[in-house]
């Protein structure tokens, strides 16, 4: 089976974990605060700024805490987004109000967001969907302009920047992922960017059980009088990497420019290989200034034919999926709203493979098995004549 997402993992990240063993402390320590800096220089920030986590959807949760967000609150979001953006909201107590999005970006767009802030928006949470930055900029300004905090989801941006600046720090806060179905993978893992260094301080307390200094790590001992005691400032929870974490995420990111280049490679061969294809629909250009990390290759299939290309594809050995089920249709949420935008992509988008790992051979297998499938829907007469 040709996978949708595919981690690309080997000896230098063995014996980096290797190394981590040998240290004898497996924990938090040394190579969880190299990573912190070897990340901040990545994103072009100071690594006072970031707060390693055990996942993107702690970093969310957090940062809702840190906003003091509760009950009488709002949090406008996209609908196509993640179910941990939806939940960090959700249980604060607060309300997600779901923003529709452009059926082609997949991305929500400033005049989207504009119609639905009011008076109890207390933060705006974007995804950078499939790793392109969207109208970020402009949502930037919009939030600026309202003064509501911006949160920027991310995920899928690891290596993604817009107009000079590091996708997840241009607003008040990002998050990052580095789960097993991501680009840089520990495993589970995560990175929180607060732009306040007083925030990224308290943050870093919350997601280590509220601890004024760090405790049990003997080469952080910095007194020989009861080093064992303990100072508790709020009431946290234990969230973050170990050092067996960082050692595989600091090899990833050595690795990350290659990663992305191929990745790269892939788009542009798919780019060729489906253009003109009746009942396709490719993703969007990146504009000037703009540059992705490529985590999802995403295709509108008008005409019904989805399904239909998915099971083809599948029968075929190669497995695609839709990310994100939207959110405003998800029950547990309670959201009454009508977004034609999101429901179009929920039942037009597929995620075709995408991974570093893949090679010329998979991407040309993936290429002539969705143009089979396409012309095959169009043969049997299955494709209306809906605009491409």
């Amino acid at each position: 089976m040709i996978n949708v997402f595919q981690p690309t993992l080997g000896e230098q990240e063995l014996a980096a974990v290797t190394d981590v063993f040998a240290s004898g402390w497996l924990g938090r320590g040394a190579r969880t605060t190299a990573f912190v800096q070897e990340f901040a220089d990545h994103l072009g920030v100071a690594a006072e700024h970031l707060v390693p986590v055990n996942s993107c959807t702690e970093a969310l949760f957090t940062t809702i805490e840190l906003l003091g967000i509760g009950a009488s609150d709002e949090v406008v979001m996209p609908s196509i987004s993640f179910v941990g953006a939806a939940n960090a909201v959700a249980a604060a107590g607060a309300r997600p109000v779901f923003c529709d999005v452009d059926p082609h970006t997949l991305n929500l767009t400033v005049d989207h967001l504009a119609a639905k802030i009011n008076s109890r928006t207390s933060a705006v949470m974007l995804l950078h969907y499939g790793g392109y930055p969207g109208q970020l900029a402009e949502i930037a300004a919009l939030c600026d302009e309202r003064g509501i905090p911006l949160i920027e989801d991310a995920a899928c941006a690891v290596a993604s920047r817009a107009d000079g600046r590091a996708c997840g720090t241009v607003g008040a806060f990002g998050a990052w992922s580095f789960d097993a179905m991501k680009i840089l993978v520990m495993g589970d893992g995560g990175m929180l960017y607060c732009r306040e260094p007083n925030q990224a301080r308290r943050a870093a307390q919350l997601t280590y059980l509220g601890l004024g200094k760090t405790s049990g790590i003997s080469q952080a001992v910095t007194s020989t009088q009861r080093w064992w005691e303990i100072d508790i400032e709020c009431f946290g929870r234990r969230s973050s990497i170990n050092d067996i974490d960082a050692a595989i995420g600091s090899v990833q990111l050595r690795r990350l420019p290659q990663f992305v280049a191929r990745r790269r490679e892939i788009v542009e061969r798919y780019e060729t290989g489906l253009a003109g294809l009746e009942g396709l629909r490719q993703p969007p250009a990146l504009p000037a200034g703009h540059t992705s990390s490529y985590y999802f290759y995403w295709v509108g299939l008008t005409g019904g034919i989805r399904d239909e290309v998915a099971r083809h594809l599948y029968e075929r050995g190669i497995y695609t999926t839709f990310r994100y089920h939207p959110l405003h249709l998800v029950a547990a949420y309670g959201s009454d709203a009508r977004l034609p935008g999101a429901e179009r992509a929920a039942e037009e988008t597929l995620c075709l493979p995408l991974h570093q790992g893949m090679d010329d051979a998979m991407v040309e297998k993936v290429i002539d098995e969705t143009r089979a499938a396409v012309l095959a829907c169009r043969e049997a007469g299955r494709l209306s004549a809906q605009e491409v």
